[in-house]
C-alpha cells in the first residue's frame, strides 16, 4: 500500500514540475516580447513636435463645395472606346451648370428601384 501512494505522490510531483516550467517559459516568451517591442519603438521615429503639427489655414475651415456639371455627351463611334479616347474623367464635364439647382425626384415616386413605391407617374 504503501508503494502506491508513493507512486502517486511521485507523479504529482512531475505534474508540479512541469507546470513550473510551463510557467517559466510563459514569463519568458512575455519578457522577449516585451524586450522585442522596445527595441522596435527605438528604431520608429519620434512623435511630432508640436510644431509639427498640421494647422488650420488662416482663411478658417476649409469648407465642401457643391456644383452641378454639365454632363459630357459620349461620342458616337463604331469602334469601342478605350478610358484614353475620351475626354476628362469619369462622365462629366469640365462646365459649371448654369442652373445650380439640385435635381428632386418626381413627386410620388420613390425615386428608387424596388422600393417599394408606386412607380406611377
Amino acid at each position: 500500500m504503501n508503494t502506491a501512494w508513493m507512486e502517486l505522490a511521485a507523479g504529482r510531483g512531475a505534474l508540479g514540475v512541469g507546470l513550473i516550467v510551463a510557467g517559466v517559459v510563459v514569463v519568458a516568451l512575455l519578457l522577449g516580447a516585451f524586450v522585442l517591442g522596445v527595441r522596435v519603438m527605438r528604431r520608429e521615429s519620434p512623435a511630432p513636435r508640436p510644431e509639427e503639427q498640421p494647422r488650420m489655414p488662416d482663411g478658417g475651415p476649409v469648407r465642401e463645395t457643391q456644383e452641378h456639371r454639365e454632363a459630357d455627351e459620349m461620342p458616337k463611334s463604331d469602334t469601342r472606346l478605350t478610358p484614353h479616347e475620351l475626354k476628362g474623367h469619369g462622365n462629366m464635364g469640365d462646365q459649371t451648370s448654369p442652373s445650380q439647382e439640385r435635381p428632386r425626384w418626381n413627386e410620388g415616386s420613390s425615386g428608387g428601384f424596388g422600393s417599394g413605391g408606386s412607380g406611377a407617374r
